[in-house]
């Protein structure tokens, strides 16, 4: 790709959504900058008052593969379906290789379940094929697919 792409959420709580999806996808929490070693030393060195520490938050992919996902705080809760979704896939089954089988994907969200998300529906089309809709911890819709 020849370009930088992030994903951007609207939340309320930046660092626990974050710390959600980062375990979702296997992420981890974006470096702070050079030359500073950890997040509250670099917001105390810019000047920003501890209770803005949480107001932007931001997770990448560790083998600097995917693209890297922010999350910003904002005031008013999520109100409706989002335009756009996430499609998790079953750790171990890279993109182009077989599928998952219907049980492994459950097995997936039943771990997404455990990391804080919710069960919305599962569908079995015979075009589609198999995918379970869920939400993360504020709402957000995502599918947990093979």
């Amino acid at each position: 790709m020849d370009r930088h792409l992030t994903l951007t959420f609207d939340a309320a709580d930046p660092r626990g959504l974050g710390t959600f999806w980062a375990s979702a996808l296997g992420y981890v929490e974006e470096p702070p900058p050079t030359p500073f070693d950890d997040w509250p030393s670099t917001f105390a060195a810019w000047g920003l008052p501890e209770e803005r520490w949480n107001d932007a938050y931001a997770i990448v992919d560790p083998d600097d593969v995917g693209p890297r996902v922010f999350l910003q705080k904002v005031p008013e809760p999520k109100t409706s379906k989002n335009r756009m979704h996430l499609d998790v896939g079953v750790p171990g089954y890279p993109k182009g290789g077989p599928l998952a089988s219907p049980d492994e994907v459950r097995a997936n969200a039943a771990r997404l379940v455990a990391l804080g998300a919710t069960i919305v529906r599962e569908f079995d089309e015979d075009v589609m094929g198999f995918w379970i809709v869920m939400a993360d911890p504020e709402g957000n819709e995502f599918c947990a697919v093979r």
